[in-house]
């Protein structure tokens, strides 16, 4: 089976260390380079001691010159997990350097610089004024189970509350049978904030704990309404409350709408099987889905309620899987006309 050399930006994270983990699986992908501008000469598996036994001589390579040791005219995956606003720095100089040795590139994003096609909206919404603005329309975002095609060489993957968040409001806003205000609460685990300690994942203040942060004002919410109107051309409003759980990996999102004819019920349930039906990772299950049944995985769960005039819909992901890398590698995976599960099909462990 042909080889794809793989590179992975911002390798020292937990996005980049779960790519890391991910792609040691993957029969296609072959790590050719784990970049890191803080890290480069140190051993993998002294940032990872749980990838030790993966990588066992692979040290991090050096920003400015990982190129070197990839050889000419080959194709390339190429991964971002740089943090947002250095992100699109890191892909452009990637993309400059690659070209001066004839690789034949595709890049998935897992930032939000390339999100959003428009760059008044990124600067509004982050505060700061894009890096690359030009390389905007190289990309395209969506989730791999709304948009059937790839509309262009390279892909934004959503951030990981977007992805239970349209997982189960796109098939919800697509049935035309509910009002246009969706009102979701989210739990998610510390490692949706990253690797560097802060209040908001320090063990201490999460452990045992459970809050609300930045209600009706998450910066996710744009682009999840944005992306839902792509997907299904209704305009959709959004009342979302975030919440930090007392657990390291996951996202639990809860999603309630107001039917406006209940006469037609039953035809909620039944769009969400016809959604997902050919979707490998969203199973929509009867009863109540579950984090532990999903974390560690590329696996999604959705469980549907419909009681008089309000539906309820759930979705369970795991934030640094199906919300981060997985989704990242589905998307490179499509990229290069492999099956899409490529690398992704490993069970969750259940008991963590």
């Amino acid at each position: 089976m042909k080889r794809i050399d793989a590179v992975v930006l911002g390798a020292t994270g937990y996005v980049g260390g779960e790519l890391l983990r991910l792609l040691h699986a993957h029969p296609v992908f072959r790590l050719a380079a784990a970049v890191s501008g803080s890290r480069s000469g140190e051993a993998i598996g002294n940032m990872f001691p749980h990838l030790a036994a993966a990588y066992p001589r692979v040290l991090f390579a050096n920003p400015c010159s990982w190129v070197d040791d990839i050889d000419r005219g080959i194709d390339l995956a190429l991964f971002s997990a740089a943090p947002h606003g250095a992100s699109a720095d890191a892909v452009a100089s990637a993309l400059e350097a690659a070209a001066k040795r004839d690789l034949n590139v595709h890049v998935v994003d897992s930032s939000a610089d390339f999100r959003f096609s428009d760059v008044g909206d990124f600067e509004r919404i982050y505060g700061i004024k894009h890096p690359k603005p030009r390389l905007l329309k190289e990309f395209f975002c969506a989730l791999p189970e709304h948009e059937p095609n790839s509309p262009a060489a390279h892909a934004g993957h959503p951030g990981c509350f977007a992805t239970a968040m349209l997982l189960a409001s796109v098939p919800l806003s697509a049935t035309g049978l509910t009002e246009s205000t969706l009102f979701v609460t989210g739990v998610t685990g510390s490692t949706g904030s990253g690797k560097n300690p802060q209040d908001g994942t320090h063990h201490p203040e999460r452990h045992s704990n459970l809050y609300a942060y930045k209600p009706l004002s998450h910066r996710h919410v744009p682009e999840v309404e944005r992306l839902i109107e792509k997907a299904t051309t209704h305009r959709i409003a959004v009342n979302f409350v975030p919440q930090s759980g007392p657990f390291a990996r996951g996202i639990y999102v809860i999603v309630q709408a107001k039917l406006i004819d209940t006469s037609h019920a039953d035809d909620i349930r039944s769009t969400f099987d016809e959604q997902y039906a050919d979707c490998e990772f969203v199973n929509v299950i009867e009863g109540i889905p579950r984090l532990k049944d999903v974390v560690a995985s590329n696996y999604a769960q959705i469980g549907v309620v419909v009681k008089d005039d309000t539906v309820v819909v759930m979705c369970a992901i795991d934030n640094l899987v199906k919300g981060a890398a997985g989704g990242a590698i589905q998307w490179m995976n499509r990229l290069w006309s492999l099956p899409e599960s490529s690398g992704l099909l490993t069970s969750p462990p259940a008991w963590t």
